[in-house]
């Protein structure tokens, strides 16, 4: 059967998961990331999670319960992980705009849950549509994406509060 539904797998279903495995092996490493890719990555991934959630119940009964799930655990996962610490080897250049971190396989995580959430939820609407009208089943889901979202939506407020303090200190002296 997982033969069966890998073969009816659109093509660019695998390109995609191929981009989010490159994208996230890289944060694996210390690196640089300039200010604007260290924001756009994160709201791009919580861009493709609601995208998710609309895509699988947007069309369905459900479709506002599953988004209001989404909004509620996104909201929770986002205040919380906002007052976690950053690392404290997390550096920012102000003049050069850039993040220096140390590796991490936390994005790469996110990204492949986020990325195989939304293939597990199309292979089993593809077998049971039903379940797209389901409210336990999209709310499950949608709830699923909104921790995704909030996690990377937090890990990047974070990084803007850390490069609102730099930006702010020349100013201040």
């Amino acid at each position: 059967m997982l033969i069966q539904i890998l073969a009816h797998t659109p093509t660019w279903v695998f390109a995609v998961f191929a981009l989010l495995a490159w994208m996230g092996g890289r944060q694996l490493r210390p690196g640089s990331t300039p200010l604007a890719r260290a924001v756009a990555l994160p709201l791009a991934m919580v861009a493709f999670a609601a995208y998710g959630v609309a895509t699988a119940f947007g069309h369905a009964g459900a479709g506002p319960l599953a988004m209001a799930g989404w909004a509620a655990a996104a909201a929770v996962a986002l205040a919380t992980v906002s007052r976690v610490p950053l690392n404290p080897s997390v550096r920012y250049d102000a003049g050069a705009r850039r993040f220096h971190q140390p590796g991490s396989a936390v994005p790469l995580a996110l990204m492949m849950g986020i990325f195989l959430t939304k293939y597990a939820v199309g292979v089993t609407l593809a077998f049971h549509p039903a379940y797209a009208h389901q409210a336990g089943f999209a709310v499950g889901v949608s709830t699923l994406y909104g921790l995704f979202s909030g996690v990377f939506a937090g890990r990047a407020l974070r990084l803007v509060r850390l490069a609102a303090r730099r930006h702010a200190v020349p100013a201040a002296a």
